[in-house]
């Protein structure tokens, strides 16, 4: 553990556990409980961190997209994924997808996402796809990151700035996720509406 990480708390994860692998193997195990829509709780988990920031705005814009691979993509136009440094200047990932979101996981009062099913945040995805891309753009700085459930396989990769900000979650669930059910591009439109601040536009590509 970087000593200099060692104050950087807050009350949404702990930046000393940038990996938890027990954490992530507990989602694998039972990913039924965790995932209890399949897919469509996936996307929602992450579709809520987009909703979050546009109540703090006063509105944002989201889109998910369905692949022909079975993968999704969910793009934001928030003000993107906050990154720090350490003392010898390297960048510090905040542990979104490898660790507890400390406000909804196994917490008795946690937000119900619309699908009815306890929000627990987006180690769930990452855990239970077999690869997720993020994508962060934020001013200062952009970069890419991948992971395989939930493990990341590459550090954080500098990217072209293009002048946006904003978040990608490219993810494809795991086979049993996959096929449990697989989610209505209209039934999702519907559940969405129930974040009113958060403009969300579906594209399902999947019979093309």
């Amino acid at each position: 553990m970087d000593r200099s990480t060692v104050p950087w708390r807050n009350t949404t994860h702990d930046w000393t556990s940038t990996v938890d692998v027990h954490h992530l193997t507990r989602i694998r195990h039972d990913w039924a409980t965790f995932a209890p829509s399949g897919t469509q709780h996936l996307i929602l988990e992450v579709v809520a961190y987009a909703a979050d920031e546009a109540e703090a705005r006063g509105a944002g814009r989201c889109s998910v997209t369905f692949h022909v691979n079975g993968s999704v993509s969910v793009a934001d136009d928030g003000r993107g994924t906050d990154t720090r440094f350490d003392h010898h200047g390297r960048a510090v990932k905040k542990p979104v997808m490898a660790s507890k979101d400390l406000r909804f996981f196994d917490h008795p009062d946690a937000q119900l996402l619309p699908d009815g099913h306890p929000r627990r945040g987006m180690s769930v995805v990452a855990a239970l796809s077999e690869w997720l891309i993020h994508t962060n753009r934020r001013a200062g700085g952009a970069w890419n990151q991948r992971y395989e459930f939930g493990i990341p396989t590459t550090g954080l990769t500098p990217i072209a700035d293009d002048g946006t900000t904003g978040t990608i979650v490219h993810f494809r669930p795991d086979e049993p996720v996959r096929t449990a059910a697989g989610p209505s591009a209209d039934e999702l439109s519907q559940l969405v509406t129930l974040w009113p601040h958060l403009s969300v536009e579906v594209d399902d590509r999947r019979s093309v």
